[in-house]
């Protein structure tokens, strides 16, 4: 269980850093840019998952459960940013929608493939779940 909450943590960092350098290339984090996604709060999502990751990997090499909870602390709030941007980024897919081809007016994030939204948000959760099993059981 343990080796699978890391297998599916990387597989959704991977998504994740996906979408934020796609955010990123198209000026997401530009003051004016219209993005709906506070840049505190994506790279505070980030920097929480990434120290997250570190502490999870530290507590498979030393089989320490005092990392394993602190793994999930760091899960808690990860989890509340990126529910937050799921309500913040769910209204953009309707404006981009209804922009003309080649205006610019859609905000970043709205080009972000539903499908990845999709499977980042379905394999956090899983990652969740393992981590807290893993921690209940140890």
């Amino acid at each position: 269980m343990e080796i699978a909450a890391l297998v599916t943590w990387v597989i959704t960092a991977l998504g994740g850093f996906y979408m934020l350098a796609g955010w990123l290339s198209r000026g997401g984090a530009k003051q004016g840019s219209g993005s709906r996604l506070p840049v505190p709060v994506i790279f505070g999502h980030f920097a929480l998952a990434a120290v997250g990751l570190v502490v999870w990997i530290a507590y498979l090499i030393t089989d320490s459960h005092a990392l394993a909870w602190t793994a999930l602390i760091l899960l808690v709030p990860v989890a509340a940013l990126g529910f937050a941007m799921l309500a913040r980024w769910l209204p953009t897919r309707r404006v981009r929608a209804t922009v003309p081809a080649g205006q610019q007016s859609a905000p970043a994030e709205s080009n972000f493939p539903v499908p990845v939204v999709v499977a980042h948000g379905v394999l956090a959760v899983v990652t969740v779940v393992l981590v807290l099993l893993t921690a209940i059981a140890g």
